[in-house]
């Protein structure tokens, strides 16, 4: 059994269809997606509806609850002004069937495959998809976060960087970041690769693997998103981007 974990794919469907097209490669049985789907990229309509139409199970993301009640939000920078004034277009994109969808998504999703075999997956932890799961989270968080559920595999999203932790008798995943990854130099701002991050879990008999994968696009068919959709500040928000085949 191959099951593909993918998250955070903010509006980006050229990133997704990249991803999709490598899933399908590899014979994957189940995508789950583990929010934040839609806000900040040029395409998220047309996100929503695609994950619609796989049938693909959402777990809700902090951005997805945003786009339900798209309130004012603060900036104090110019790139945070282009930032919010992003998320307030993706929010004015969206008609009454797609708001719909959105509120279908779950705050968690459990799943059970036989054989001890259990998956449990949330945007930012079980508690609340604001939570941050990283490689030094304390485990006293960790066991507050877990304190009501817990599965042999754990899997979230929301910080955008691959992930994989023990923690316990039980592993912690987080695939990283379909349509926003990040890659953060020292003492540079981050930058955007344009490759496709998810994460693949293959169970075969008693052995289970996690790999986590990337898969890069060309840049310039995300720049011709972002032109054709009017994505405010796009071209500031492109000149973070860099090629995904040269790292």
């Amino acid at each position: 059994m191959r099951i593909a974990l993918i998250s955070d794919i903010h509006g980006n469907l050229v990133a997704l269809e990249a991803a999709l097209a490598d899933i399908q490669r590899r014979g994957a049985e189940r995508i789950i997606c583990l929010g934040d789907v839609a806000a900040g990229g040029p395409q998220p309509r047309e996100v929503i509806q695609r994950l619609h139409d796989l049938a693909i199970p959402v777990v809700m993301g902090n951005t997805d609850q945003w786009l339900l009640n798209p309130v004012p939000i603060d900036a104090d920078s110019e790139e945070k002004e282009q930032e919010a004034a992003r998320d307030q277009w993706a929010a004015a994109q969206l008609t009454a069937a797609d708001t719909e969808l959105v509120l279908g998504y779950q705050p968690t999703l459990s799943l059970d495959f036989g054989h001890g075999f259990t998956l449990l997956c949330y945007h930012g932890s079980p508690r609340s998809f604001n939570d941050r799961i990283e490689p030094g989270t304390p485990l006293d968080d960790l066991d507050r976060w877990f304190a009501e559920e817990r599965a042999l595999i754990n899997a979230g999203g929301h910080t955008h960087e691959p992930m994989i932790r023990r923690y316990g008798s039980s592993t912690l995943v987080n695939p990283g970041s379909i349509g926003l990854p990040l890659i953060k130099p020292t003492g540079a701002a981050a930058i955007n690769p344009a490759w496709a991050e998810y994460a693949l879990l293959e169970r075969d008999d008693d052995a289970l693997s996690i790999a986590l994968l990337r898969v890069p696009y060309p840049l310039a068919d995300l720049a011709a998103a972002v032109r054709a959709a009017g994505l405010p500040g796009g071209e500031s928000w492109l000149a973070d981007w860099r090629p995904g085949d040269v790292f």
